[in-house]
């Protein structure tokens, strides 16, 4: 089944893309939650030329995420964790003390674009920030105990 998603979906696409489902995902959780619509010929002819439309919009919120790129590129972060003895976190490192670590920097970044490993352990780890759909950032930071 070929629909048009309206939103961005993990794993499956971006938004206005044409993407191929199993009926069931399609008819019972992208359409009736307004996430996707099926592709017909009319929807597709709505799309082209919305997108038409949209071009220099797209381009301009893309040089706005490189930019964005661009000046958290040389960024080092230090996260403090409460540990063991042994260098065990009490919990773990997740997106949202990388989000709150970058304001404080003065870079407002939502955490649902950051994405990382399990962080347990006090070290060196890697986070990718994913502006857009082309821009993608690595931010080194370390775990250390507080």
């Amino acid at each position: 089944m070929k629909i048009i998603l309206k939103e961005d979906i993990a794993n499956l696409g971006y938004k206005d893309d044409i993407v191929e489902v199993k009926k069931g995902y399609g008819r019972n959780y992208l359409i009736p939650t307004g996430k996707a619509v099926i592709a017909t010929e009319s929807a597709l002819k709505v799309l082209a030329e919305n997108q038409r439309q949209r071009a220099h919009k797209l381009a301009r919120i893309k040089a706005d995420a490189e930019a964005l790129a661009a000046s958290l590129q040389d960024i080092k972060l230090t996260i403090g964790a409460k540990t063991s003895s042994t260098g065990t976190i009490f919990g773990s490192v997740n997106s949202i003390q990388i989000a709150e670590a970058l304001e404080k920097l003065g870079h407002n970044i939502d955490r649902k674009l950051i994405s990382l490993e399990p962080v347990k352990e006090v070290g060196e780890y890697v986070a990718t920030i994913k502006l857009h759909r082309d821009v993608t950032v690595e931010i080194p930071f370390e775990v250390v105990s507080e």
